[in-house]
């Protein structure tokens, strides 16, 4: 069972055994959404199920509760069923942008309570490296029953209760330092921050190769930061990338840490609320 990342050789030997396993293939691009869609008509892995940012992996929109808020668990978990996702099936979500849109993807299964869930390492070109090979025909896995949803696997917190403990636990932020900083904001109607975060972009957990950096050196990394994983509030623009820290995190042994899903859009939608920059 793989809960955090999985190698493209392994998923390759996973699926040529014939093994339960479901793939999501998450690819966007914030700034052309249709992006995505017209990747996985191009070629994707076969089996693969695409599934939309904005369509599958967010709820609606109220216009202050951020660019991508989290899902009703109850559609959630009919959309799982759909996919074919059921108790103890593995479930590998893949990107060609890094992993941001696979790890929101891996954080809302987990979040629904399914555990056997992992990010394709390296995406669609770790996979076409180890001799994997790209189909153009569209998946249609078995559905499912709606997944059955516990209790929330993975912690939360809301904006009312983060800015009344502002200070007193630590957030991190992961956008691109320019945008933490203030210097452009090129999605959200307020540059600038959470006063009192600190910044890890994203990016950062991934080596030159496009892979994640191995466990120990997130371990490190993250430990620098100082404060413990259960402490830990994770941010972002949307509530999107902020997951792909949550994941390095996981990987690393420290697991335990906050989304706040709403994240910066749904944060400077209220003027009332503290901005810093710099």
């Amino acid at each position: 069972m793989h809960t955090t990342l999985i190698d493209a050789a392994a998923l390759r030997a996973r699926l040529a055994a014939g093994a339960p396993t479901v793939l999501l293939d998450c690819g966007f691009d914030l700034a052309d959404t249709g992006a995505g869609e017209r990747a996985y008509a191009a070629g994707h892995l076969p089996g693969a199920v695409y599934v939309h940012l904005d369509r599958d992996l967010s709820g609606a929109k109220t216009g202050r509760n951020g660019r991508h808020p989290l899902p009703d668990r109850a559609e959630f978990a009919r959309r799982a069923g759909r996919w074919g996702i059921a108790p103890g099936v593995q479930v590998v979500c893949l990107d060609a942008q890094g992993g941001p849109y696979a790890a929101r993807a891996w954080w809302l299964l987990r979040w629904l309570g399914h555990t056997p869930s992992a990010v394709l390492d390296g995406g669609p070109a770790a996979w076409l490296e180890v001799g994997g090979t790209l189909t153009t025909t569209v998946a249609s896995p078995p559905a499912q029953p709606p997944y059955p949803a516990g209790a929330p696997a993975m912690p939360t917190i809301d904006a009312p209760a983060l800015l009344a403990v502002l200070g007193r636990r630590p957030v991190l932020d992961a956008r691109a330092a320019e945008r933490f900083r203030g210097e452009v904001e090129p999605l959200d109607p307020v540059a600038g921050h959470i006063p009192g975060a600190l910044n890890r972009f994203f990016k950062d957990n991934l080596g030159p190769d496009g892979r994640f950096r191995p466990a120990a050196e997130l371990r490190a990394a993250f430990a620098a930061l100082g404060g413990a994983p259960g402490q830990w509030v994770h941010q972002c623009g949307s509530g999107v990338t902020a997951c792909h820290n949550l994941l390095a995190m996981e990987h690393a042994g420290l697991a335990g840490s906050a989304l706040y899903p709403g994240s910066w859009s749904e944060w400077c939608a209220d003027p009332a609320r503290p901005v810093a920059c710099g």
